[in-house]
């Protein structure tokens, strides 16, 4: 059995010594770089290793290609490798923020063909709740051969998401908060405002009050309710810079509806090109 939605600490625990299962850490915060490192040195699930998602999970920044661009598939391939992981490797990753963080490597995993890829309900304060095992300082994987299997239907461009604009072809959701999905605020892009067109299906809604996944019964009604008679493939979800967004994909996935694609520019590419016509203000009926 491989998990490739959601596993809990106790599910995880007994497999913590094999070495066919990699376990990953991407504690981050936005406004403070390498507070997730430094936490994750001082204590972390035996065995994980640190991934940043600044340093190890995105491209370098052009000005025009968003906060978090994916890095080249040739790029992140040789350094998954550096990971250990191959085939027969189950990835479990984490993160303190209900799985905010963790979702960029799930989906880029997701991307390139590796399905066996679940993030930990609840991340690092759940475990820890529990009183489960931790332990300190920098810890590595042993390489393996990473073999990318592209998926080229996860994902879908800007100019895409315009053309599909202009067809009305396709539901987009916003997974940002409810502010800056209105256009009140907007405090990591120059410009606030939302894509045309899109509905707003703020992230954290997947979760309950302790961080975890609700229930995936629950979550497909909503989700139902709010993708109606559009198919998976025409439901494209973007976020501020590509990472967020990953956890409505997620949280459809686990709820059973599959093949959503990510615009993964998401807001802070969008805005970066004047040409792109931008929306604010209330969710339209």
């Amino acid at each position: 059995m491989s998990y490739t939605t959601i596993i809990t600490p106790k599910q995880l625990e007994p497999h913590l010594e094999e070495v066919n299962w990699a376990i990953f850490d991407s504690r981050f915060d936005l406004l403070q770089p390498q507070w997730g490192e430094k936490h994750y040195l001082i204590e972390h699930i035996p065995g994980a290793v640190y991934v940043h998602l600044d340093h190890n999970l995105s491209a370098p920044k052009n000005g025009t290609n968003g906060r978090h661009p994916l890095p080249d598939i040739e790029v992140i391939a040789e350094y998954f490798s550096g990971l250990g992981i191959d085939d027969g490797t189950q990835v479990i990753v984490y993160d303190s923020r209900g799985g905010g963080i963790a979702v960029r490597l799930w989906w880029m995993l997701k991307y390139l063909g590796h399905e066996a890829t679940a993030i930990l309900d609840g991340g690092f304060p759940e475990w820890n709740r529990l009183g489960l095992p931790v332990r300190t300082n920098r810890e590595s994987r042993v390489s393996r051969q990473f073999k990318p299997r592209l998926n080229p239907d996860l994902k879908v461009g800007a100019d895409e998401v315009l053309e599909r604009i202009l067809q009305d072809s396709s539901l987009i959701i916003d997974s940002r908060a409810p502010e800056r999905y209105r256009g009140e605020e907007e405090p990591f892009d120059p410009i606030a405002g939302r894509i045309p067109g899109a509905v707003n299906r703020f992230w954290q809604t997947n979760l309950d009050a302790d961080g975890r996944f609700r229930d995936p019964d629950v979550l497909r009604a909503e989700f139902d309710s709010l993708i109606s008679e559009i198919a998976p493939s025409d439901t494209i979800v973007y976020c501020g810079s590509g990472v967020t967004g990953c956890h409505n994909v997620l949280s459809m996935s686990y709820a059973g509806i599959q093949g959503v694609r990510l615009y993964a520019g998401s807001w802070s590419e969008w805005s970066s090109d004047p040409s792109r016509p931008i929306e604010i203000g209330a969710q339209p009926d």
